[in-house]
């Protein structure tokens, strides 16, 4: 029980152990992380299908659809919800937002990871502390080796040539503030389980650096 708000943890009748033995692999979190166009979110999709054709069990969280749903901003929620319920409950893209949007994924990819699930996850995450927080609640309940932090790495330059949704070019004209690489800071990580150098290789390559990582730390079985 914590504290006197009546919460209590429950263990399950289906243990993490019986579903990753009925479905031949474990359970681990990919953290996918660098600059908006890096290509993060292009490296896990192809990750996913590759695991898929193996009959890998996956789930894959990206940024952009977390932010239609769970992580939505105040004005997705205000017509459904009011501007009261939006301004407490919806994330923005200031500091302590990104903060919460990390946090709250770093919960689900838990959940996700204890079912047994390759759980993919596809965000800029640009503070090192909130990826840290992501990792100590992923290992905390599972296993050292649970959390996969990929650095998918791209110069700022490259990322801004790319620019597939037009994010620096309006960052760049002020329309858009807080924006990781131009007005906010991206925090490379420090100890990555793995680099990718997104500027020098195609998606289809370096998510074969992925899966071949996922196997030598027997998080899969090998092909």
């Amino acid at each position: 029980m914590s504290g006197d708000t009546h919460v209590t943890w429950h263990d399950h009748n289906v243990s993490r152990a019986d579903r990753e033995q009925m479905a031949g692999h474990s359970g681990c979190v990919v953290w996918f992380t660098g600059l908006s166009g890096c290509g993060k979110s292009t490296v896990a999709n192809v990750v996913d299908r590759k695991l898929f054709e193996r009959k890998i069990r996956t789930i894959l969280l990206d940024g952009d659809n977390i932010r239609h749903g769970l992580n939505a901003g105040p004005t997705m929620l205000s017509d459904e919800h009011g501007e009261d319920f939006a301004e407490r409950f919806g994330l923005g893209f200031g500091a302590m937002d990104r903060e919460e949007n990390i946090r709250r994924i770093g919960a689900i990819a838990e959940l996700f990871c204890s079912a047994g699930l390759v759980t993919l996850t596809a965000f800029v995450s640009p503070y090192r502390q909130d990826r840290d927080l992501a990792r100590r609640l992923v290992v905390s309940r599972g296993r050292p080796d649970d959390f996969v932090e990929v650095f998918v790495d791209a110069p700022l330059e490259v990322c801004e040539q790319r620019d597939p949704k037009g994010l620096y070019k309006k960052a760049r004209a002020g329309e858009i503030k807080n924006f990781t690489g131009i007005d906010d800071p991206y925090e490379p990580p420090t100890e990555p389980e793995l680099i990718l150098n997104s500027g020098a290789a195609q998606p289809d390559e370096l998510a074969d650096q992925v899966v071949a990582f996922l196997e030598s730390i027997g998080k899969i079985p090998k092909a």
